[in-house]
């Protein structure tokens, strides 16, 4: 089942539970066991979220998967959301993105919104991975709906939460509809004159209508 989800064992992101640096007197094996476990803790969690959805996975679920101790998972990666992003080796963070986008209060948080988005995508060595999960949301198979509810409940209720506005969620979503219309018009369908306008034009356009949903009347 782990297959049904992206990202694999060669590929996961691993976050480091313990300093990448040996200690003095510590067995070079130590390293490699705890890579290993890793790798055992990922897998299971791919398993376990192909099976059950984002909703219905568990730490304690994964943990009984891959035959460690809960704690053991929490040690390595933290909560389910961060075990998520590394099972599925996701080019962002859910703890990261929406403080950075909410950094500086209410003015200008679409231009922020926006350069994040760009900034992601316009990463070579990011945007191959957000073309796969693009495709992945796009297809409309069991992996798609794991991703969908993961989003919807680590990206846009969380920022729906943090906003001071009436019809917050809806807010949310709105914004998480034009950023997803505008990757898949710039990086699918590679689009003109979408597709090779230049970052600070497409952001100073976007940008404000961004602006509107999040904070506007």
């Amino acid at each position: 089942m782990a297959g049904d989800l992206p990202g694999g064992p060669g590929d996961a992101a691993e976050p480091d539970g313990f300093p990448r640096r040996r200690g003095p007197g510590r067995p070079a094996g130590r390293r490699s066991g705890a890579a290993d476990t890793r790798r055992l803790i990922l897998d299971a969690a791919r398993s376990e979220f192909a099976r059950a959805g984002y909703a219905g996975t568990s730490v304690r679920g994964i943990a009984r998967t891959a035959g460690v101790d809960p704690a053991l998972v929490h040690h390595y990666f933290g909560p389910k959301e961060s075990v998520f992003v590394a099972a599925l080796n996701l080019p962002f963070d859910p703890d990261s993105l929406v403080p950075d986008v909410l950094a500086g209060g209410p003015d200008e948080m679409g231009e922020r919104l926006a350069r994040y988005f760009f900034a992601l995508w316009e990463d070579p060595e990011i945007q191959p991975r957000l073309l796969a999960l693009l495709r992945t949301v796009l297809s409309g198979d069991a992996a798609a709906g794991v991703i969908s509810d993961f989003m919807t409940t680590e990206l846009v209720r969380r920022l729906a939460r943090e906003l001071d506005a009436p019809d917050a969620l809806l807010r949310a979503n709105l914004c998480g509809a034009q950023l997803m219309g505008l990757a898949f018009t710039r990086y699918v369908l590679c689009m003109e004159p979408v597709a090779s306008t230049d970052v600070d034009t497409l952001v100073a356009s976007v940008g404000p209508t961004l602006q509107r949903y999040l904070c506007g009347d």
